[in-house]
């Protein structure tokens, strides 16, 4: 839909310069063909036109989307195990598939409920890291599994330079520039039936608890914290919802 809208103002520019040229006979048209191209000159005529057609051309790109920087795993959803009265945990791989140091950071309209390790940080070129994430699952009414969820979290990008720390205002500071990667829709799965999803999360949490422990063992390092600290997720109002 962007890409059309993009051609519908270039043949709208295309048509207001044909409109605005002078009328001239079959001759000097011809004549005009037939002169080399580096005798051509410029007009302010077409120096506007350019500038218009520059102007709409620019204006129909900042519409697209913009690349994304992350590759996720789930792509879009967070799954958990549907334990009423329990704290239940989802995983999702982050990898950095870009060629420049990328800042991540999770948002959620449900930031008293929800947790997550880590809340952001940033990637190397290539790097990768599986973020977990916690919420006590509340028992329904009339004892019915919830069928959707209102759930949701974001997660935001953003290129920065060299070795840096992490820390989440650098996302207000630059704002401009943060791209938004992905929203990631709650769904929960029955812990008792085994499904490709259930048995993927369960991978990626041992994962995720590994790394933890080896982050533990490490000793301290001296450069840039590139992880966020805490649990706590800064929370996203959404005007949709």
């Amino acid at each position: 839909m962007v890409i059309l809208l993009y051609l519908r103002l270039e043949l709208e520019v295309m048509a207001i310069g044909n409109e605005n040229q002078p009328q001239q006979s079959e001759g000097k048209v011809w004549n005009l063909f037939k002169l080399p191209f580096r005798h051509s000159t410029s007009t302010p005529h077409n120096h506007n036109q350019v500038s218009t057609s520059n102007s709409v051309s620019s204006f129909a790109k900042s519409l697209l989307p913009s690349p994304r920087r992350l590759k996720l795993d789930p792509s879009n959803k967070l799954y958990f195990p549907y334990e009423p009265g329990k704290q239940g945990r989802s995983a999702i791989r982050i990898k950095n598939t870009s060629k420049s140091n990328v800042a991540f950071k999770f948002q959620t309209n449900a930031p008293k409920s929800c947790f997550m390790r880590p809340p952001g940080g940033i990637l190397a070129p290539g790097e990768s890291i599986i973020a977990t994430v916690f919420k006590f699952i509340e028992h329904p009414l009339n004892n019915e599994k919830p069928e959707k969820t209102g759930l949701k979290f974001k997660i935001t990008s953003l290129k920065v330079k060299g070795p840096i720390d992490y820390v989440p205002e650098m996302f207000d500071e630059l704002k401009d520039q943060v791209t938004v990667e992905q929203i990631l829709q709650v769904v929960f799965l029955d812990p008792e039936r085994n499904c490709p999803a259930l048995e993927k999360l369960k991978l990626q949490l041992v994962e995720a608890d590994a790394a933890v422990e080896a982050r533990k063992r490490a000793p301290e390092d001296a450069g840039p914290k590139i992880l966020g600290e805490g649990l706590v997720v800064d929370e996203w109002v959404s005007m949709f919802t």
